[in-house]
């Protein structure tokens, strides 16, 4: 809307310079003859020396003498003028046009103001057609071109659309079998996990239209104008024929309707009043397809989710191991790339979601430019991950105590120990004291592997692991020394075991009863029994967790004093000595 105000502005001024430099070219291209008083005219004709008059209803005329000289005299109005110059043999010439400077300036007028007009409607009309973008309250048609080839991975989500992709194209065909399309799709699941992408490849695939908006476009503080909006949308829609219209983020007004019976009529539910009613409205064989994406399928209205609504719901998970090598691949295609193992990085980036591995490329890249390399080497790409997950590192270190970094030494080795014994299966990449851009004082990054759902068993060990760096802190230097390092692993320790007593099912004290779904029944009866069972589980596995840390104990001396002389530690040094420990 901006830039459409902006060009409004432009045009009146173009054609006010316009009509401007047009008067000023001509009437300094027009030559101005010499002027004499009527009298002495009166004298040219009387003599004989006048060959042709040229007469127009303004207040001069042009006079021609027999050399072939011009001039102007008054124009005396006289209606016997005409008739006496004829009686001498005086050519005359009449005209009730204007003179030839003044014609071309108001004829660049008149084509400037045609064209302004022209303009401006143009501007407030939705051109059709997949090859330009017009913005009309909101809503703008895309002119990218994009195709299944587009999106990596999300192989199940592209076989879902290829029948509403060959609807798109022939809606009579499927009109013949009596088969009714979907009239609209809800693309759910992970935020970045490439829902927009896969809208816009359906609507490429099928060279359609696609109409980009978002739920927050028709949230306005004035009750009707989203409700108007959306109207406006499926109009607009409606008037190309066959069409995508992707509404993102539709819980912005999607949300389940309020069960208020005091009257009230909220903005919201008249927006969302209106998209149901639209979409309740258009027939299949209009060949519109409304595709909506949301990050909470679960709060959203039970009539928008309805059949003959939105009548597929498809989830865009995480990619896999393969759809993160072949999402890989895409984004690394047009760049210069020299000793990447793609399928190793694929490994690595497990639950990365498509918008992050395209980030980690990109940071790649960026640090490969800011060292001149000439290629992206594996070197950029671990230093990138590193950047992705836990952020830059801090540069000026000299601030930092020699007592701090040891205690963090200690509580990272804590967490690496337990993660080797506990969960043998994933691979410890790194462990470091250097501080990050993101506010840790250290990390240690392990690679896990994709998995669909986890059970007890390694909730359990994941949360020992987690526990690992306090419990090597008050092993180390006391319950009295322990300190705020173990902040964010007890937030995430409250949140598992909190889940798996309370939604997993995975306590006694609820047993297979959901804390959430429980309505109406006072706190008081569960809460305390629930809080007594998540502690003794979390105290029970930090017990478990010093225990084997105290057995280890030398181990954990020789990786935090090495930790603290390298200040990072790779697979192969940790490796190396719990294997030389161990012999």
């Amino acid at each position: 809307m901006n830039k459409l105000k902006k060009n409004l502005i432009i045009i009146p001024l173009t054609f006010l310079f316009l009509s401007i430099g047009a008067l000023i070219v001509f009437n300094l291209g027009t030559s101005t003859a010499p002027h004499k008083a009527y009298n002495d005219f009166i004298q040219d004709v009387e003599a004989g020396n006048v060959i042709e008059v040229e007469i127009s209803q303004t207040p001069k005329i042009t006079v021609v003498d027999k050399s072939g000289n011009k001039y102007i005299t008054d124009n005396p109005f006289s209606p016997t003028l005409t008739e006496d110059l004829l009686k001498k043999n005086i050519l005359v010439s009449t005209s009730a046009t204007l003179p030839n400077n003044e014609r071309a300036a108001v004829t660049v007028f008149a084509i400037s103001l045609i064209a302004t007009i022209f303009i401006v409607i143009r501007k407030k009309s939705v051109s059709g057609g997949m090859t330009s973008v017009t913005t009309v309250d909101g809503q703008s048609v895309s002119k990218d071109k994009y195709s299944f080839d587009s999106v990596a991975g999300n192989e199940e989500a592209k076989e879902n659309f290829k029948d509403i992709v060959d609807f798109l194209k022939n809606p009579e065909k499927y009109a013949a079998y009596g088969a009714r399309m979907p009239k609209g799709v809800i693309l759910y699941g992970d935020p970045g996990t490439g829902k927009t992408l896969l809208a816009k490849a359906v609507a490429g695939e099928a060279g359609v239209p696609f109409y980009a908006v978002s739920g927050s476009d028709f949230v306005q503080m004035y009750v009707g104008v989203g409700a108007s909006r959306i109207r406006n949308l499926f109009k607009k829609a409606k008037s190309h024929g066959r069409a995508v219209i992707f509404i993102d983020e539709i819980d912005a007004i999607g949300k389940q309707r309020s069960s208020n019976k005091g009257g009230g009529n909220d903005e919201k539910d008249q927006t969302l009043n209106a998209l149901l009613t639209e979409m309740s409205g258009f027939n299949e064989s209009e060949g519109i397809v409304v595709i909506a994406a949301t990050n909470r399928l679960d709060i959203l209205d039970e009539a928008l989710l309805r059949p003959g609504r939105f009548d597929r719901h498809i989830e865009v998970s995480l990619p896999d191991v393969n759809a993160r090598e072949k999402i890989l691949k895409l984004h690394l295609k047009n760049k210069p790339v020299e000793d990447i193992d793609i399928r190793d990085l694929a490994h690595s980036t497990t639950y990365f979601s498509g918008a992050k591995l395209e980030n980690l490329v990109n940071e790649a890249a960026i640090l490969a430019c800011k060292d001149n390399a000439a290629y992206i080497t594996k070197l950029h790409m671990d230093k990138a991950f590193s950047i992705v997950v836990a952020g830059h590192e801090k540069l000026d270190r000299e601030g930092l105590k020699e007592d701090d970094m040891k205690i963090t030494a200690y509580h990272e080795v804590g967490h690496t120990l337990i993660s080797h014994f506990m969960i043998p299966e994933e691979k410890i990449s790194k462990v470091t004291i250097i501080p990050t851009s993101k506010g840790a004082g250290g990390y240690t990054l392990t690679i896990g592997e994709d998995h669909a759902y986890h059970n007890l068993d390694y909730l359990k060990r994941r949360i020992m692991v987690l526990l690992g760096g306090r419990a090597a802190e008050e092993l180390i230097f006391g319950e009295k020394k322990i300190t705020t390092g173990a902040f964010n692993d007890l937030e995430k320790t409250t949140s598992m075991v909190s889940n798996m007593i309370c939604e997993y099912g995975m306590g006694k004290s609820l047993g297979l009863l959901r804390l959430s779904q429980l309505q109406g029944v006072p706190k008081e009866y569960y809460s305390t029994v629930v809080l007594e069972e998540c502690k003794t589980l979390v105290d029970e596995l930090y017990a478990e967790v010093k225990n084997i840390l105290s057995n280890n104990i030398s181990l954990l001396h020789d990786l935090s004093n090495e930790l603290l002389k390298k200040e990072t530690l790779y697979t192969e040094d940790i490796n190396s000595i719990i294997s030389t420990k161990a012999s």
